[in-house]
């Protein structure tokens, strides 16, 4: 499917969105559910990626296709690997066969994990036998995607003696770290996160307990980019958020006042305002803590003209595409000036956007998302628009409702 976009006839919005729950918390309370079945999780996330999470945590034997999901793989080694009796074979599209795993299996199998890999060393597909893993402490690196740290602290309450995790050098993304924790906490099991080592004590039950997703972070950033990118006086409300999130991608608020839009939190929603015109030439922003709005930033500065550079983007070489790569392809399309090294992005200022260009989505449902506020600047043609049902099912609907027009080619 591939969809033309054009931008509301007034640059001028004032609307209410209601924002599917946030994938990260959603994943992690579907693995903490499967081990404790006294939690109940309200505003799920309706999302591709909670869908096969859910769909695949059920599986005690046989295959588990995971599709694009790369949390789903991670988070169900993992589980599978410390489920008794467990025999599986998990495996993933073709993309996600190439994307590494062998930091997490490592260190699944020195806590006494059974996993094989079937075709690639190192890469999915893998089969697994689940055991009662017995160690209780285990090292890995530390600049590496967080989903493998979350994925070995989701499942350490469960083992006997709980887990000590040590991380060895810098640590990165320590705010989807302390999401994993924080929803530990939430439902009654302790942890610690002192320099270079996570705890987690061993929790055999817990009550019967309900949690609420908050919604996604990730998704709103979208509307903060539409906000920029609009008219000063443009209002946009998004439910449900909290001003004491657990998700890295809240520093939203702080990034985007730099564009002149100014954030309030009222009751259970986020509102976002356009107070001003924004007054740099050029941004720096170090994203290792949030890596997801890298494509996000990088367009809304294009589309206003600033110049920007992001560094702390090593992780994304590896997501559902070469983040970094794909992110350069498209807005060089479109008129830019980009360079990219292994974790930076650098855009030259510029006030020229060509129009009517075809964005290519790589399977990359960030960069269907990413790229489509530019219709607020010019007509763009977004290819394989349904890759956002990976994170955000509804996104073109909500596009509709601010008052985008679309239509299918």
């Amino acid at each position: 499917m591939k969809l033309h976009l054009l931008g509301p006839s007034s640059n001028l919005l004032n609307s209410h969105i209601k924002v599917t729950g946030s994938k990260s918390e959603s994943n992690r309370l579907l693995l903490l559910n499967a081990l404790y079945p006294g939690i109940t999780i309200k505003n799920l996330s309706n999302s591709d990626d909670a869908a096969v999470m859910q769909k695949g945590i059920q599986v005690k034997e046989g295959k588990v296709d995971i599709h694009h999901a790369g949390t789903a793989m991670r988070f169900l080694t993992a589980f599978f690997a410390s489920q008794e009796g467990a025999n599986v074979t998990l495996t993933g599209s073709q993309r996600m066969q190439e994307r590494p795993i062998k930091i997490l299996v490592d260190a699944l199998k020195n806590l006494g994990a059974d996993i094989d890999y079937l075709k690639n060393k190192d890469y999915p597909p893998l089969r697994i036998k689940g055991k009662s893993l017995n160690a209780s402490k285990v090292s890995l690196p530390a600049d590496i995607s967080s989903q493998y740290i979350s994925a070995l602290l989701l499942i350490a309450p469960s083992l006997e003696h709980g887990l000590e995790l040590q991380l060895v050098g810098t640590v990165t993304s320590v705010p989807y770290i302390k999401m994993t924790l924080g929803l530990l906490d939430q439902i009654g099991i302790a942890s610690s996160f002192e320099g270079n080592t996570v705890s987690v004590l061993p929790k055999k039950q817990i009550g019967e307990i309900t949690i609420t997703v908050e919604s996604d972070w990730s998704s709103a950033s979208y509307f903060y980019s539409i906000t920029a990118l609009c008219a000063v006086g443009t209002k946009i409300g998004l439910a449900s958020y909290r001003k004491d999130s657990l998700q890295g991608d809240s520093i939203l608020k702080e990034i985007y006042k730099d564009f002149g839009v100014k954030t309030e939190f009222k009751k259970d929603s986020v509102i976002l305002s356009k107070t001003k015109i924004h007054q740099k030439s050029e941004v720096y922003y170090n994203l290792a803590n949030a890596p997801d709005l890298a494509q996000t930033v990088a367009v809304t500065c294009f589309g206003l003209g600033i110049g920007c550079h992001l560094t702390g983007l090593h992780t994304l070489k590896i997501k559902e595409t070469d983040r970094l790569v794909a992110l350069k392809n498209e807005l060089t399309k479109l008129g830019a000036k980009v360079s990219v090294s292994n974790n930076s992005l650098t855009l030259e200022s510029s006030n020229k956007i060509n129009s009517g260009v075809a964005i290519d989505t790589y399977n990359d449902h960030r960069m269907a998302m990413a790229f489509a506020p530019l219709a607020l600047k010019t007509a763009i043609v977004i290819n394989d628009a349904e890759v956002v049902s990976k994170s955000y099912p509804d996104f073109w609907k909500d596009l509709e409702q601010l008052g985008f027009k679309i239509k299918d080619l």
